[in-house]
């Protein structure tokens, strides 16, 4: 455990093929999704028959990523539930946190374990529970559709968000604030100078987290999911239709993407602690 500590060949050799299979086991599927995106055949498999961009531009016959408009259709509407879900989770998360860490109520403590439990819930029974009309309403917002899907996960993710956040303002030093109302600053004023940009990295990893659970989400969105169904519903339904090597390509785009996503996140900190 300590690394001026001498360890045996045979101590180095185990850790060392520890670390191999552990990167071996979490990333040779990903670089097999991505190698197959690119293969000329109509199935996502082997043999290798060949390069090709038919999968990405279409051609040849066949549709690609970029002329499958249903596909495209359901990724801008991932976008739509995700975007959503990330805005309402971060606003209501922060109003959260500054509950459980500033107020002094009767109950705090239920409430905040109250606050854990649909992340303890599986997502299909979360999902049944919020499509289920158990108050026989009408309403169009309560029926499967976008509206159902964002409350849907909403109803979790926040309590994710909410716990990123409590985190960063429990270390948050009081001291600062009450400087500010010294000098005369309003409470909004405190709250928007103060405050708030202490939070500012809290308040972006929990935008991140939430945005990428949502984008990513399928078991509750399955249950509500109306006319217009997200990628990950498109993506299982292309699956049960058959296999193509259209679903290797959008696979590999969203790798990307998310490594770029993680990329940036961790310069963020890097160029703060330099300033």
């Amino acid at each position: 455990m300590i690394p001026s500590l001498p360890r045996s060949t045979v101590s180095r050799f185990a850790t060392g093929g520890y670390v191999a299979a552990f990167f071996v086991f979490l990333f040779v599927p990903l670089i097999v999704v991505a190698v197959f995106a690119f293969n000329d055949a109509n199935y996502p498999a082997p043999p290798w028959r060949g390069f090709t961009l038919d999968w990405f531009v279409g051609g040849h016959g066949r549709t690609g990523l970029f002329t499958d408009q249903p596909l495209l259709r359901s990724v801008g509407t991932s976008l739509i539930v995700a975007l959503s879900v990330t805005m309402l989770s971060v606003v209501v998360g922060t109003a959260n946190a500054f509950l459980l860490e500033r107020a002094q109520f009767r109950g705090k403590s239920a409430l905040s374990m109250l606050m854990l439990a649909p992340l303890v819930i599986p997502g299909v029974i979360l999902g049944i529970s919020i499509a289920d009309d158990l108050f026989g309403l009408d309403l169009d917002f309560l029926r499967p559709g976008l509206p159902l899907v964002v409350v849907g996960q909403f109803s979790y993710i926040v309590s994710i968000a909410t716990l990123t956040i409590a985190a960063r303002l429990k270390r948050f030093d009081g001291t600062l604030e009450d400087a500010a109302f010294n000098l005369g600053a309003s409470r909004g004023a405190v709250l928007w100078t103060v405050t708030l940009p202490y939070l500012k990295p809290a308040l972006i990893g929990a935008a991140a987290i939430s945005f990428l659970m949502s984008f990513e989400n399928f078991n509750t969105t399955l249950m509500l999911v109306g006319s217009d169904p997200p990628l990950t519903v498109m993506m299982y339904g292309r699956m049960r239709e058959g296999a193509s090597p259209v679903l290797n390509a959008i696979s590999l785009l969203l790798m990307v993407a998310s490594a770029l996503i993680a990329l940036v996140l961790m310069r963020r900190p890097a160029a703060a602690a330099t300033t």
